[in-house]
């Protein structure tokens, strides 16, 4: 089992640059800076809830849309969350967490499964069209999650059971994901080898 559960990487297109570190076992220290202050909150969020250590650097064509780089970072920190993990030796592999900010309250359910899966239910109607911040649009919460999902190789399961505040119900997701990976991805000393029955994630 390896104890180095840690990646870096680096993405360039013409549309952005990415260079993103992450630390599995980490404390949840966060540095990061996109170019989209909204998107930036949520990301050191995501560190802060789920310890996971996180170093986010992008530059990216903002001037256009927000959607190229919040897309790109998705993109690189799936792939770096699945690097991380490595062969996935002793984790715990599934993880939940229900979390409440204020008027919003979000349920999120990951599976460290190697099987790429989103179910994204409950956001108030409208609430893909709200633009938080001055540059990232509500809609762009179920894009991060299901580029998250799928570079990641994770079966997420995300629901809204209520909220109003568009900054509450965004948030509240990113930090019931963080918490749902924090449990999933954590190592427990009773699981020996893959904890899967086929013997492979």
């Amino acid at each position: 089992m390896s104890s180095d559960r840690t990646a870096k990487l680096t993405r360039s297109t013409s549309e952005s640059t990415v260079e993103l570190a992450v630390n599995l076992d980490g404390t949840g220290t966060a540095d990061v800076s996109t170019g989209v202050r909204f998107y930036d909150h949520m990301l050191i969020s995501l560190a802060k809830h789920s310890l996971i250590d996180l170093v986010v650097h992008a530059e990216g064509d903002i001037d256009v849309d927000a959607h190229h780089t919040v897309e790109d970072v998705a993109i690189v920190l799936g792939d770096a969350l699945r690097e991380a993990l490595g062969d996935k030796q002793g984790i715990s592999r599934f993880g939940d967490a229900t979390v409440p900010l204020d008027e919003a309250l979000v349920l999120a359910v990951v599976d460290v499964a190697g099987r790429p899966y989103v179910v994204h239910e409950g956001e108030p109607a409208g609430q893909e069209y709200v633009v938080i911040g001055g540059q990232y649009t509500g809609s762009l919460t179920r894009h991060v999650l299901e580029t998250l999902a799928h570079h990641a190789g994770i079966a997420l399961h995300v629901r809204v059971l209520s909220g109003r505040d568009p900054h509450h119900i965004v948030e509240a997701q990113f930090k019931a994901v963080a918490r749902a990976l924090r449990a999933a991805v954590a190592r427990d000393p009773r699981v020996t080898g893959i904890p899967s029955a086929k013997g492979a994630l």
